[in-house]
């Protein structure tokens, strides 16, 4: 498991999973799941992983299937979602989230299960260590929630009078209490309140930025899972 990895890597290590001995009969296609909030939001990161596949030989609708699902960051949508996976006998199921993939770890303990990015995978008690993740859950991880301080210290840089932050952020995220305390003792320090304001799904987004507006914030950090950094152009005026 590491926390670098590179498309056809990444692909590369999907593939080459320990697949069922269903999926290694004649002519058996295999099934791939992948399970995002929304794929019109993931439409890079899904056509990479296409890319990807089609480099190994594989190409969706020929040689693999791809069983798309979307679960709008609904915690009850991610189990029923991973339920279903189990009962159509998928030999890989692909998560783009830590809560994605603690339902499809509730839901088996025998499918592989891939996960892109999750935030911090031990500390969500996906799996038991990097070096050795254990179980049927492996992935890749670049989660560094100390970053999220330093982020906030780059912004106040880049806006010296910085004083009101709004955070978009999943509060259900198993990574949320890791982030918010590194900005928290960050925005002490540098003298910053922080507004804290739920995103869940891509619909939350101008209910948020309208209530950052409404709260005069002069910045907002967001939009990844679970924090990326905006820079409201307003507050240099």
């Amino acid at each position: 498991m590491s926390n670098k990895i590179t498309r056809r890597a990444f692909c590369s290590m999907l593939l080459a999973l320990p697949f069922p001995a269903r999926a290694q009969q004649p002519g058996k296609i295999p099934r791939i799941a992948f399970i995002t909030a929304s794929r019109s939001a993931q439409a890079a990161r899904i056509e990479a992983f296409r890319q990807g596949l089609r480099e190994l030989g594989y190409v969706e609708g020929k040689n693999i299937v791809i069983e798309w699902r979307e679960d709008e960051g609904n915690r009850d949508r991610q189990r029923a979602i991973a339920a279903e996976l189990v009962r159509l006998k998928v030999d890989v199921i692909v998560t783009v989230s830590a809560a994605q993939t603690l339902s499809a770890k509730e839901a088996t303990a025998t499918i592989p299960t891939v996960m892109i990015n999750p935030g911090d995978p031990v500390a969500s008690g996906l799996v038991a260590s990097l070096a050795r993740p254990g179980g049927n859950v492996t992935g890749q991880s670049n989660f560094r929630p100390e970053l999220s301080g330093k982020r906030l210290e780059i912004l106040k840089e880049i806006v010296p009078r910085l004083s009101r932050v709004a955070v978009f952020a999943t509060t259900t995220s198993t990574t949320y209490a890791l982030v918010s305390k590194e900005l928290d003792l960050a925005a002490g320090a540098l003298g910053v309140k922080l507004q804290y304001l739920d995103v869940r799904s891509p619909k939350d987004f101008e209910t948020a930025f309208q209530a950052a507006t409404k709260g005069r914030a002069e910045a907002s950090s967001g939009c990844r899972a679970p924090f990326c950094l905006l820079i409201d152009q307003r507050s240099q005026h």
